[in-house]
């Protein structure tokens, strides 16, 4: 049985929020949860590979990853030792376990792939991309090179990692990057959720709805009368930009009149 049955595939998953404490506490709370929505920036791009997300610096190139070629073919093992681009999925669809490569970090600027017959790539003198070694040499390095969001991968012959247009086979023999030279590593390993936070409801909009919200929610409405500062929204934008759109808000509500929150 090939070693790859032992290799599993998973989607991106997300880590959430474990919601835990009394009734009494969730009650005390609900007012100010029911304000703020949690809002998800969506990899749009991982979804469209089955959840297998496009790694941008070495540190992240460790466990189970992909290298793919083109759009949505991945660089594919075989039993004699060789590799080939295997055929392109279909959208949503990931690797296939023989597309599914263990990486290993030798420092911040080289990493090591061994396949799922447990042997290690390596460039041969040929230029050729084998799978036979047992353990980790200088041959068996690869360096990922980034330049303005493109990738590629340097082996130890000074050769960039490309696929032969002839016969698809996996090989390292130009010394500059081109288009067949440029690949994507992607990993199916758990993410924090560095792109969630928590937005309150009143933030949601425009700038100018945005204000409109804000003055609703702490203006007393003795006259029934929307009064909204009328002064330039410039430090509005810039607060914005800056993290602190609720502070500045607060700022020129202060300014206002018959105001319950603000100094």
């Amino acid at each position: 049985m090939s070693e790859y049955s032992a290799v599993k595939s998973s989607k991106l998953v997300l880590k959430g929020e474990n919601s835990s404490g009394s009734k009494r506490k969730h009650k005390k709370h609900k007012k100010e949860k029911d304000s703020k929505r949690t809002r998800v920036e969506v990899d749009e791009d991982a979804l469209k590979h089955g959840g297998w997300w496009k790694v941008a610096k070495v540190t992240e190139m460790t466990g189970s990853v992909a290298i793919q070629f083109g759009k949505r073919a991945f660089v594919k093992a075989l039993d004699n030792g060789l590799f080939t681009l295997g055929a392109p999925h279909d959208e949503g669809d990931g690797p296939d376990p023989e597309e599914i490569f263990t990486a290993v970090a030798i420092n911040e600027e080289k990493v090591a792939f061994k396949s799922g017959y447990g042997k290690y790539l390596k460039a041969e003198k040929d230029g050729v991309i084998t799978g036979r070694s047992d353990a980790v040499s200088a041959v068996e390095q690869f360096e990922p090179v980034f330049q303005n969001g493109k990738m590629a991968l340097l082996a130890v012959n000074g050769c960039f990692i490309s696929v032969d247009p002839e016969d698809d086979a996996v090989v390292a023999i130009k010394k500059k990057v081109g288009e067949n030279e440029i690949c994507i590593i992607r990993s199916c390993a758990v993410r924090e959720q560095k792109n969630t936070k928590e937005v309150a409801v009143e933030e949601e909009g425009d700038l100018d709805q945005v204000e409109i919200n804000y003055v609703k929610k702490f203006q007393k409405f003795q006259d029934k009368k929307l009064r909204v500062n009328t002064e330039d929204k410039a430090t509005l934008k810039k607060a914005k930009v800056e993290g602190v759109l609720h502070e500045a808000l607060l700022d020129r509500r202060s300014k206002m009149k018959a105001d319950r929150y603000c100094k």
